[in-house]
């Protein structure tokens, strides 16, 4: 059975976020964020990232903008133009449209971490794109 991890940063400190991760197995996290530098994120910026996951559970890091919704997508979902299943149905599209199945079979995926901006599992656009096998990690 494939395992695939979604987690946001927002809501936790660095101890939470990176025990979730190491706790759970977690081998390489794949940041789908569409911009990963915000000043905002704190311990999750992508160079910073990068290294506390090597230095603190031998983890790997890529950024992933296959696995990203759009920014005009996101901002949709987020002032409300549309609903979650508007914006799902949406994400998924754009998903098939990228093939991502094309680019990355599932088993390469397996104790991977999608890693986003939001905090529960419930509207996180990876747990959307990871629902073959998701399991979320809180």
């Amino acid at each position: 059975m494939i395992k695939l991890f979604t987690i946001g940063f927002t809501g936790k400190n660095a101890s939470q976020f990176f025990g979730l991760l190491r706790n759970n197995g977690v081998s390489s996290v794949i940041d789908t964020r569409i911009s990963n530098a915000s000043q905002l994120a704190g311990f999750s910026k992508g160079g910073d990232l990068q290294f506390f996951l090597n230095e603190i559970g031998g983890m790997g890091y890529t950024h992933n903008l296959d696995f990203a919704p759009t920014k005009e997508l996101l901002d949709g979902y987020r002032n409300k133009i549309m609903t979650w299943a508007e914006y799902e149905t949406a994400y998924l599209n754009l998903i098939d449209m990228r093939k991502i199945g094309d680019k990355v079979r599932p088993e390469q995926l397996h104790q991977h971490c999608l890693l986003c901006s939001e905090h529960g599992p419930e509207k996180m656009p990876p747990s959307v794109a990871g629902r073959i096998f998701p399991t979320s990690l809180q």
